[in-house]
């Protein structure tokens, strides 16, 4: 990486509407706010890079972001939580089937495992992967990124002064940007959040 700070635009995928564990269930995206889909585009920096999770939910938000910029292939390193056994299932649901497990999942993020699934470290593990690939060679530019809740929160938790606690706690709403920094002294947090 350069020594000048890259950009790195977090987007989070248009709305499903799902009131369920939503991971690598693949569920499609609402883009029918087409005010709010050019209000987004004008926010994020022309000619950039432009990249998603491999889920359709990505993929059709970034193609409505491609406009002039140079959109890379679908990354599946990027895609959500593996929610295992829970996709698909409510809130109370995954309670009332796991109450103990649901419960250490939230309270005790790191290792603890959906069935079937992924951790907090395993995702961080394989978001980061996947972000270090694609910025092999960078100059320092700017790189948008459109992909999901939970790993938007894995990098947010990278960040100075941010624990997995404190990424947990930030909402990341839909077609918001959360913009992280990477400088030499390490990823900084510039906008969380951020909706247009």
């Amino acid at each position: 990486m350069s020594e000048t700070a890259t950009r790195i635009w977090w987007v989070r995928h248009g709305p499903t509407h799902e009131k369920t564990f939503v991971g690598w269930r693949d569920v499609p995206a609402d883009l029918s706010d087409r005010a709010k889909l050019a209000r987004l585009n004008a926010a994020l920096p022309e000619g950039a890079d432009l990249v998603s999770s491999d889920l359709s939910r990505c993929v059709q938000t970034a193609g409505e972001l491609q406009a002039s910029r140079r959109l890379l292939p679908a990354e599946p390193g990027l895609r959500e939580f593996d929610f295992g056994a829970w996709d698909g299932l409510g809130f109370d649901a995954v309670s009332e089937r796991d109450p103990v497990l649901s419960r250490r999942f939230w309270d005790e993020p790191g290792d603890v495992r959906a069935p079937e699934g992924e951790s907090w470290n395993d995702v961080d593990a394989r978001v980061s992967a996947a972000l270090a690939r694609l910025l092999e060679g960078d100059t320092g530019q700017d790189l948008i990124v459109v992909a999901h809740f939970g790993v938007i929160l894995t990098q947010l938790a990278r960040c100075h002064r941010h624990t997995i606690m404190t990424a947990l706690s930030h909402k990341i709403e839909p077609l918001s940007i959360t913009r992280i920094d990477l400088g030499p002294d390490g990823p900084k947090a510039e906008r969380i959040n951020f909706e247009v």
